[in-house]
C-alpha cells in the first residue's frame, strides 16, 4: 500500500508515517516510480506506535517495543525491559505534572496577594 493508503488506514499523516520509518520504527520499499509501498502488516505497526504515544511514551521509548509491534502490543504479556521504559517515562511525567503544579500554586499565591481572584 502506498504512503497515503497507510496514513488513512492508521488515523495518522504521510509526514508522520515518513518521520517513523526515519526513526527506524517502521519501513517501506520502493516503487519503480520512487514512491514508497508498505507492507499490510505496517498498518498493524503503525496502530500499535500510535497507541503507545497516545499513551504517554516517546519515539525513543517505542524502541523498546519493536519485536513485539507486529502484533497486539496491549495484550501481550509485559516484558520486562518494557515495563521499566514505562515506569521510567511515568516519574518523567509525575516529576513534570509536579513542577506545573509547583508554578500553578505560585502563580496563584502571587494573584491572591495581588487581591485578584483566583
Amino acid at each position: 500500500m502506498r504512503i497515503g493508503e497507510l496514513a488513512e488506514a492508521t488515523g495518522t499523516t504521510p509526514r508522520a508515517l515518513r518521520h517513523y520509518e526515519q526513526q527506524g520504527l517502521i519501513t517501506s520499499a520502493r516503487a519503480a516510480n520512487g514512491y514508497r509501498v508498505y507492507d499490510s502488516g505496517t498498518a498493524v505497526q503503525v496502530r500499535n506506535i500510535r497507541r503507545l504515544l497516545e499513551a504517554g511514551l516517546t519515539l525513543d521509548d517505542v524502541r523498546v517495543f519493536l519485536p513485539c509491534l507486529d502484533g497486539d502490543v496491549i495484550a501481550a504479556p509485559a516484558s520486562a525491559k518494557g515495563l521499566k521504559v514505562a515506569q521510567d517515562r511515568l516519574a518523567v511525567l509525575d516529576a513534570r505534572i509536579a513542577a506545573q503544579t509547583a508554578i500553578r500554586d505560585r502563580l496563584a499565591a502571587a494573584l491572591r496577594e495581588a487581591g485578584g481572584a483566583v
